[in-house]
């Protein structure tokens, strides 16, 4: 929604605005769940007993047809090929491995490039990210992928849990579905199609969280989901008050999920809390099964886990290389995430009796990854947020390659002690930084109403120690 609409939404009373937002949730589920859905998802089903043959055998058919339609169809990679073909390389475009990798930076300057020349775009959904790192990136759904991509969801998001679609369930996100300044409630909006109570993550406060929570009592929620951040501010404060709002299940999305997150959100819901993993590029999709293990959704894409240009191994972290197999009208091949994650060994089975290929972890995105002096890449930073010190949440920002921010609400039983203690703990885990403290009444999350819990101002460019690192400029 554009700032004019925007602006006339929040300027409708409260009735009419539940309008809007049911018609919009109209059309969303109509993009996506159709007759098919449930087929699709009792296939989705199906395919998690699949041998590792079966799977081999069906992701090598669709990555060819993904290979030859980016090559013949798709305009940026047709025009790479060509010219790679004019210079002499006779590489076969049938291996993946010798694509190259496709960075943001290209995806963003001419998304149109990456349309296949034989589709209608006007026929094609445009979606866009968040935009928490720079500006949005401009994709291309058409309805087939849109209702493949959410049968996986509620498949391996909800069915996985004991909940659906059809179930009465609360998001917390950061649509502006309220006016930011507003001073008390309704924070959230009800959209009858899709049994959805969307809340806020804006206006989260110590005085408004129970309005929160009587919402979601009075809504007869089943499961939440949302970020992971607002989640457990939510939870605090619940926990705190002593108020509990039962549900089936809490899903956290877009944001890396800590344990003591996982605790507290658990604590005040009374239920499981599972990670989630996707993202607007549908390249790589995961989801937290019953006995605590992330699972890869083999036919959402391939993933590859790389330093630099070399894969590492299982259990090793590395930036997020995927290919997508799901849309094929606007394929991207070899693309990096932005995120870093660790891939678990193939050998390693997990109890639930699913053969998916497991995620160990998400480390997080490349630029909430610290840098240290000696070169080691380290993106989660959980001491500092599992209850060690007197803080209620805190923010790691590294200036300078030996400096770091730690930005921090301190709870009434602070000292300077506690900033010392703080200190030694980082310069223990991290080694010889410059650790600068600053305590505030409140952090601020992003447009998006995502909050960052590390974010790194330092750019790394090489594979030793001591390549050249830079600082970022102020306008990501």
């Amino acid at each position: 929604m554009n700032k004019l609409a925007l602006k006339l939404y929040h300027g409708l009373p409260v009735p009419l605005r539940a309008l809007v937002a049911n018609a919009r949730g109209y059309q969303l589920r109509t993009r996506r769940y159709g007759p098919e859905t449930d087929r699709l998802v009792r296939e989705a089903h199906e395919r998690e007993s699949w041998t590792p043959e079966q799977w081999e055998s069906w992701r090598s058919e669709r990555l060819r047809r993904v290979l030859s339609r980016a090559k013949e169809r798709v305009p940026y990679y047709r025009n790479h090929w060509n010219e790679r073909r004019r210079k002499g390389d006779r590489s076969s475009w049938e291996l993946l491995e010798n694509w190259p990798v496709l960075e943001k930076e290209a995806l963003r300057a001419n998304p149109a490039a990456f349309v296949a020349d034989d589709c209608d775009i006007r026929k094609l959904y445009l979606m866009s990210t968040s935009g928490s790192s720079g500006t949005p990136l401009q994709l291309r759904w058409s309805r087939d992928t849109t209702r493949a991509w959410f049968a996986l969801f509620e498949a391996r998001w909800r069915q996985w849990n004991g909940v659906s679609r059809h179930d009465r369930w609360g998001i917390l996100g950061g649509q502006v579905v309220a006016p930011v300044e507003r001073k008390s409630p309704p924070y959230w909006i009800w959209n009858a199609p899709m049994n959805q109570l969307y809340l806020s993550a804006f206006h989260l406060s110590e005085e408004s969280i129970p309005h929160y929570l009587e919402a979601i009592r009075n809504y007869r929620v089943r499961f939440l989901w949302g970020y992971p951040s607002a989640l457990f501010q939510l939870a605090s404060v619940a926990n705190q008050l002593g108020q509990k709002a039962p549900l089936e299940v809490v899903l956290a999305n877009a944001e890396p999920l800590f344990e003591h997150q996982r605790e507290v959100i658990g604590k005040a819901f009374q239920c499981p809390v599972r990670e989630t993993y996707g993202m607007a590029e549908i390249v790589a999709g995961a989801g937290e099964c019953q006995f605590g293990s992330l699972h890869l959704w083999p036919e959402a894409g391939i993933v590859e886990v790389m330093e630099g240009d070399q894969p590492v191994s299982p259990g090793a972290a590395g930036d997020v290389i995927a290919t997508g197999l799901v849309n094929l009208d606007m394929p991207l091949i070899r693309y990096r995430l932005g995120d870093r994650a660790v891939l678990a060994p193939s050998v390693r089975k997990c109890d639930c009796g699913r053969t998916l290929p497991l995620l160990e972890s998400v480390e997080g995105r490349l630029d909430d990854v610290i840098i240290t002096p000696d070169g080691r890449r380290i993106g989660r930073l959980d001491p500092l947020f599992k209850g060690s010190f007197p803080i209620r949440e805190a923010q790691v920002i590294q200036e300078e390659l030996a400096r770091l921010l730690i930005r921090f609400v301190p709870s009434s039983a602070y000292t300077s002690r506690d900033g010392e203690r703080i200190r030694r703990h980082f310069q223990d885990y991290l080694g010889p930084m410059q650790i600068e403290l600053e305590p505030v009444s409140r952090i601020a999350k992003s447009a998006n109403g995502k909050f960052r819990a590390v974010i790194s101002k330092v750019k790394y460019s090489g594979d030793s120690v001591g390549a050249e690192l830079e600082t970022r400029d102020s306008r990501r």
